[in-house]
């Protein structure tokens, strides 16, 4: 490689790196993640996220507004094959406190979930609970999982696909029982960029696929079709997730969210005069002259489908 391409490859390296710093600073800066005096239990399975996660929040460490500390966590849940000595050498190098939780679920799950059938589900419980149980054992005041914001888009769907449910993986959480809160970091990070930055730090990386089970199926479905979105219509995934931070209650259909009973006409005052072409013109002094209805074509002259719509379909609420 020569020196100019080292040169480009530094540099590409570092917009990554400080897009990752600044995408995990700004979670927990909206969000209330780390506060002055917490103790971060940072859960590490030996993936990507959670190697990028640690690393990212031990150099946001040294200049946070707060004072907190890390600890590395992992659970050795006795899979066979497991390389047990790849995380507590690479934490010893790196100088971060941690512990290793033995735990045997690997027999639980197998003896619990039918032969084919996807062990992910119960397997992640049986961990999680056990983490829980160990953070408070330890005094750690936050329990930090490695979920980015692909892992949060693709939650959502899974519920409304095959639960039903408009519900995903919040970036802060306190738990059922009120004794742990968790905190996603990385829920700005999309997983490109930390594929990116795995493979440029060279994490000793410990597959997921130890126990044998199959893939889940389920979401790798739906990761495929948000591929396929993103690459048809760019940054659609980002959208999705902008739509999680802003919520409409009255615009849904939960009677628990909103108190569609009671709503009552309200005439008290006269009503306003706005024609449609006022409307309009109001939402297009909103939109760049360079996003709007007549400047979406693709490059073959045709109008995207999503184009058909009008930018301004949401004038109505007006």
């Amino acid at each position: 490689m020569s020196d100019l391409e080292n040169r480009r490859e530094r540099l590409e390296f570092n917009k990554l790196q400080k897009r990752l710093r600044r995408n995990v600073g700004k979670a927990i800066a909206d969000f209330n993640m780390i506060e002055e005096g917490d103790k971060v239990m940072v859960c590490l399975s030996g993936g990507k996220d959670s190697y990028a996660m640690l690393d990212i929040l031990m150099n946001l460490q040294k200049t946070a507004p707060v004072h907190f500390e890390l600890v590395a966590v992992n659970m050795d849940q006795k899979q066979p094959g497991f390389p047990e000595h790849i995380l507590p050498e690479y934490l010893q190098s790196i100088g971060v406190p941690y512990h290793i939780v033995n735990k045997d679920t690997y027999s639980v799950v197998k003896e619990v979930v039918p032969e084919g059938r996807t062990t992910c589900g119960l397997c992640s419980r049986l961990r999680r609970g056990t983490l829980y149980g160990f953070a408070e054992e330890i005094g750690a005041t936050k329990v930090a999982l490695g979920h980015h914001k692909d892992d949060i888009v693709e939650t959502l769907f899974l519920n409304m696909f095959y639960g039903g449910r408009l519900k995903a993986m919040p970036p802060k959480l306190r738990a059922d029982d009120g004794r742990n809160i968790v905190i996603r970091p990385l829920a700005y990070c999309r997983e490109s960029d930390l594929i990116a930055f795995a493979e440029h730090k060279q994490f000793p990386i410990i597959p997921c696929n130890l126990c044998g089970s199959q893939e889940n199926l389920q979401r790798q479905a739906i990761k495929g079709m948000l591929n396929d979105w993103d690459k048809k219509f760019p940054g659609r995934s980002d959208n999705i997730f902008a739509a999680l931070t802003r919520v409409s209650p009255s615009q849904l259909a939960d009677r628990d969210l909103y108190d569609f009973e009671s709503l009552e006409l309200d005439r008290s005052k006269p009503a306003p005069m706005v024609d449609a072409r006022s409307i309009e013109q109001y939402v297009d002094s909103w939109i760049p002259e360079d996003a709007r209805e007549e400047d979406l074509e693709t490059e073959r002259g045709e109008r995207p489908a999503e184009a058909s719509q009008p930018l301004y379909i949401e004038a109505r609420n007006l």
